[in-house]
């Protein structure tokens, strides 16, 4: 790569590290997948909300600035985040 594209950040972008989903826990009618994600020496809270509305799926993803020193930490604080925002908002997070 050339000093330039080194200098000014050419190339590709950097991707978040992929690490294993969490298991998917059924919560209030909604299924919660915690997806953390490293970034740098940190782990990112991250994951998916989804329920079935009317025979469609509905899905949505979320990331939130908290981060953890281990991965395990970040899946279960993901959890959390994610049945507080399901007990704020329920079906609106969908819209």
């Amino acid at each position: 790569m050339s000093f330039f594209k080194k200098l000014f950040g050419g190339g590709k972008a950097a991707e978040p590290a992929a690490e294993p989903a969490g298991a998917t826990v059924e919560y209030k009618g909604f299924q919660i997948t915690p997806k953390p994600y490293k970034t740098g020496a940190e782990y990112q809270t991250a994951g998916l909300i989804a329920k079935d509305i009317d025979g469609t799926r509905r899905e949505h993803s979320f990331i939130r600035a908290e981060r953890h020193p281990s991965y395990d930490t970040a899946l279960d604080y993901s959890l959390t985040k994610a049945k507080q925002i399901v007990d704020q908002m329920g079906e609106r997070v969908f819209q």
